[in-house]
């Protein structure tokens, strides 16, 4: 019997050991993971299309190193692709919103990437490598190598690590406005931008009071959203889509020089001097994603370059646009409504958050009508045409991508409106950091209620910039923030 143990304790352990084996080759893992981008991009990128030879196989990214915990990790994964193979289709995979950092750092290893880069300071890295090395030590706790090499192991074209001096590349044999629409009453109207082929339309926004804020007892409801407050605000024109790429890059190819060093300049000009407004210089990489530009918004842009475009939008029509105040953009956001949402639902009926929605799944037809966000965006934006506009004739307010108000973020914001009704607030008058409103094609449907608030975080957007000092126009670390116009309503004529 003794014999007998050994015996199958050695055939066991050897049939196992064969078994992890098998079950990390390459074949393996493409035999479930079939999507379309796996095994090509995974031939064509830095991990087997390299001068030296060596080829980078999958379990060596995607399981930690022997001794890091690996066959745990090896029938965590397993255990899920199983699942997926026998009760999912994977035809029905939404593979391209998985290609990001945040999905990435689930199934690549910090520990496999330093075992095979031990060194990080080689012979022959640039200065700038060396740069982005220091930068990666000095900030390990909220840093890993995806933030810098997300593409290393599968090669995407757009994926540039340069400027893209060919970005703004446009048609310029079509048409062109030679004036900007005069308005001569309240109503909505469409803006043609001179010198351009570019036009788009703005929506009368009829001034009223609405409650700021939600509710105490709001599912998903955070700490800044409150204390509610009585908030009146006046008419105003706002753009019925996000600001689009054929729009901002009418603004780049109008204001951007090539080489411009990244700092603010201060320029006196006179109203009529548009060539005297400092644009942005040409992009790192692709910041559309190689997902296409047109009636798609423009993404990427900081705070800085969104209202160096409302100003120059300003000068070349004429009118007074700027960003939106948060008041203002949640009256627009609410188009008369109180509920969490403009449209029928509660967040608990939609979010993911939910372990019943997890395991029983969610009918998203209703939101999904009138919303991009992660459950039918395909990891990217989308046209405007995807969806229906709320009560005011507005469109992806609370979804597609977030967006910039001109106030300064405050956790506390609201205890400073009075307790009767506060007109037009503006926000705190000083700050670091500036309200965003709105979910994106990333957020979960928690996140795009009505009242739910978010602010710029430059410093974490701007990590793996290369620049020094970095770029006051691109964000390099966030793909989903965007930003429309309003316009004033005393441009009536």
């Amino acid at each position: 019997m003794f014999l007998l143990g050994i015996i199958a304790a050695f055939i066991f352990s050897y049939s196992g050991g064969k078994a992890v084996e098998y079950t990390s080759t390459d074949q393996y893992c493409f035999s479930c993971h079939i999507h379309d981008h796996a095994e090509d991009s995974w031939r064509l990128s830095a991990h087997v299309d390299n001068k030296s030879g060596v080829i980078v196989h999958c379990v060596d990214c995607h399981l930690p190193p022997k001794g890091h915990g690996q066959l745990m990790a090896k029938a965590k994964h397993g255990s899920k692709d199983l699942y997926g193979m026998l009760f999912k289709d994977s035809a029905d995979y939404k593979w391209e919103s998985k290609r990001t950092k945040e999905k990435a750092d689930k199934f690549v290893y910090e520990a496999s990437c330093l075992k095979c880069h031990s060194n990080i300071f080689p012979s022959g890295l640039s200065v700038k490598g060396e740069d982005s090395h220091l930068y990666y030590e000095s900030r390990r706790e909220e840093m890993t190598c995806l933030n810098c090499h997300m593409h290393t192991g599968h090669y995407n074209p757009h994926a540039l690590h340069t400027h893209n001096i060919a970005f703004a590349t446009h048609n310029v044999a079509q048409e062109k406005f030679t004036t900007a629409t005069i308005v001569h009453q309240f109503e909505n109207f469409t803006e043609q931008i001179p010198g351009t082929s570019v036009s788009f339309d703005m929506v009368a926004i009829p001034g009223g009071e609405f409650i700021i804020g939600s509710p105490s007892k709001e599912k998903y409801r955070q700490n800044d959203e409150g204390p509610q407050r009585k908030v009146k605000v006046s008419p105003f024109f706002m753009g019925k889509i996000e600001v689009t790429w054929d729009e901002y890059l009418a603004f780049f190819n109008a204001t951007a020089a090539e080489g411009r060093k990244e700092t603010v300049q201060k320029i006196q000009q006179s109203k009529d001097d548009v060539d005297a407004i400092s644009g942005a210089t040409p992009p790192w990489g692709a910041p559309d994603q190689g997902w296409g530009k047109g009636k798609r918004p423009a993404i990427t842009m900081s705070h800085h370059a969104a209202l160096t475009y409302c100003k120059w939008l300003s000068q070349v029509s004429g009118k007074k646009y700027r960003l939106p105040t948060e008041a203002e953009w949640e009256y627009a956001a609410r188009g008369g409504t109180s509920t969490p949402y403009f449209f029928d639902g509660v967040p608990s009926d939609y979010s993911k958050k939910g372990i019943w929605n997890k395991i029983f799944g969610i009918d998203t037809a209703i939101i999904a009508s009138y919303v991009i966000f992660d459950a039918n965006s395909d990891g990217k934006t989308q046209e405007p045409s995807r969806v229906a506009a709320n009560p005011f004739g507005l469109k992806n307010m609370i979804g597609n991508v977030h967006e910039f108000c001109s106030d300064y973020y405050h956790p506390q914001t609201y205890t400073q409106y009075t307790k009767e009704t506060t007109i037009d607030p503006q926000g705190p008058s000083k700050g670091r950091e500036h309200v965003i409103r709105g979910g994106s094609f990333k957020s979960d449907a928690s996140e795009l209620r009505s009242a739910a608030r978010g602010f710029t975080e430059t410093r974490r957007w701007l990590q793996t910039d290369p620049q020094m000092p970095k770029s006051i126009w691109w964000y390099s670390d966030c793909i989903d923030v965007g930003f429309r116009v309003v316009c004033e309503a005393d441009i009536i004529e």
